[in-house]
């Protein structure tokens, strides 16, 4: 009883930790879009590789496009 008890107080602060890094995560990209990327002084470039949109160059360099 008390290994069951112990497993699902470390399966819901794991599951806690999870959440905010993940809210973090988003939190802290920048919300880029073609049109700020182009103000900006930057082009909209598709690399295959990773097959995200990707700015390139000027204020947003390497920023993901949203």
């Amino acid at each position: 009883m008390r290994k069951q008890f112990l497993g699902f107080i470390a399966a819901a602060i794991l599951s806690v930790l999870g959440a905010v890094s993940t809210a973090a995560a988003h939190a802290a990209a920048p919300a880029v879009d073609a049109q700020t990327c182009a103000t900006g002084g930057g082009s909209v470039e598709y690399d295959s590789s990773t097959g995200l949109w990707t700015c390139i160059g000027g204020t947003y360099d390497g920023a993901a496009i949203s």
